[in-house]
């Protein structure tokens, strides 16, 4: 059998480092292990690949980070998008949507009023954006609202899951592995604050953004503990919870 032409092995090997690259988009920072497992493909052919993608500058490698208590031994190398892997994949006018929000900001004075503007805007945008979600999360059992939530994300893009939390508190997490606007939310955080204060609304209770891909994490990932979670969803009136700008759009100090 002849060799198939070097075109044809180059278009494969492309298409294979795409399929590297888009799982990672949608599950978040992984080790080669975790790859080589959801493409069917040997370690050995990951990490070839992956070397191609950390010199083209999509993917860099990072130490996994854990939340909650470490165990023994060395944390495994996970792979994570860098912001220009992350272009590669975003459809978003990036540039567009930040041109919008600085002239809000300029048009209502600047400074404070400025910042104050730009806040409710991102709170009007995302309360009207969940309301799309908000009857999948109704719809769900109490125990399953974030997963309704997570799924619901990802109808818009956001590549969302949601997983018991690990560590000595109860709840569970609800990570976003693609953020559309994350170009945007690094200059404009109030994008993360208003995005955080729906999450409360609609599961009823509070929540903790514990990392952010504006903020250079690799997943944006949100704290709901279990005992509150789902409770008020489904109509009954909630509490006006105050999300603190320290803590919902970046990493808690």
């Amino acid at each position: 059998m002849s060799e198939a032409p070097q075109g044809e092995l180059a278009t494969g090997e492309r298409s294979t480092r795409n399929r590297v690259a888009r799982s990672i988009l949608d599950h978040g920072p992984s080790t080669v292990a975790d790859l080589a497992q959801r493409l069917g493909l040997t370690q050995a052919a990951v990490r070839r690949h992956l070397d191609t993608l950390v010199a083209d500058d999509v993917v860099e490698p990072r130490e996994q980070r854990v939340y909650g208590a470490r165990t023994r031994g060395r944390p495994a190398k996970v792979f994570a998008l860098t912001a220009c892997g992350r272009d590669a994949f975003d459809q978003s006018y990036d540039s567009l949507a930040a041109d919008a929000m600085r002239w809000i900001a300029q048009a209502a004075g600047g400074g404070e009023q400025g910042e104050a503007a730009v806040a409710a805007f991102a709170k009007a945008r995302l309360t009207a954006q969940a309301e799309t979600y908000r009857a999948a999360v109704e719809a769900a059992d109490p125990a399953e609202r974030t997963e309704a939530l997570a799924r619901a994300l990802t109808g818009d893009g956001y590549a969302a899951t949601a997983k018991s939390a690990p560590g000595p508190h109860s709840g569970e997490q609800l990570c976003q592995h693609h953020c559309p606007v994350a170009h945007v939310a690094e200059q404009f955080p109030q994008l993360c604050e208003a995005e955080t204060e729906v999450f409360s609304r609609l599961l009823g209770t509070h929540v903790q953004r514990l990392a952010t891909i504006a903020h250079g994490d690799g997943v944006c990932t949100t704290f709901i503990p279990r005992s509150g979670t789902g409770a008020g969803a489904a109509g009954a009136s909630q509490p006006d919870i105050s999300v603190s700008a320290s803590t919902a759009g970046r990493n808690p100090a």
